[in-house]
């Protein structure tokens, strides 16, 4: 796990919230602070859908951030800034098998939880943090490392300046 300091947040947010820097992340849950505390939990409701809508859009746990940016945008946008915002995203399947074949040591996709990416402001601070959640008990970090890389990466890619916390 690994605390990233982000320096510019004006470049951030606009990543985040107007372009699709980010569309490849599941929404786990965000929380929008403004007039008001706006909660949404980015769990797919399984009766919304049909299996077919299911398996042709192939529809997983989790909202696509891509899907839920325009909601979260609405609500942070206007004259003012927003008193706090936090968003926890989880990488996609696909995604997370190639962070584990990076990773070495033979891990499998049914050991791991997710891979998390927490953002939050306030009080005039952005922070990102990284995560995993593992099925199982190990004391090989090398997953872990691997995700922080491959954050730090994506965000160097993304002309995103941070600091390590």
């Amino acid at each position: 796990m690994v605390a990233l300091k982000i320096g510019d947040i004006k470049t951030f947010t606009s990543r985040l919230f107007v372009k699709d820097t980010f569309d490849g992340l599941f929404l786990r849950e965000a929380q929008v602070v403004t007039f008001n505390s706006f909660v949404i939990d980015g769990h797919i409701r399984p009766g919304y859908y049909t299996r077919d809508e299911r398996e042709a859009e192939q529809i997983g746990l989790f909202s696509s951030w891509k899907q839920i940016r325009p909601v979260c945008y609405s609500l942070i946008r206007g004259k003012k800034l927003p008193e706090s915002f936090r968003m926890e995203f989880v990488l996609g399947p696909e995604d997370t098998a190639k962070v584990l074949e990076r990773a070495g040591g033979g891990w499998r996709p049914d050991t791991v939880k997710g891979l998390y990416l927490g953002v939050r402001y306030e009080n005039g601070e952005l922070l990102c943090v990284t995560g995993l959640s593992l099925e199982v008990f190990t004391m090989d970090r090398s997953l872990e490392h691997e995700w922080d890389e491959t954050v730090k990466a994506f965000l160097k890619a993304n002309d995103i300046i941070f600091s390590e916390e």
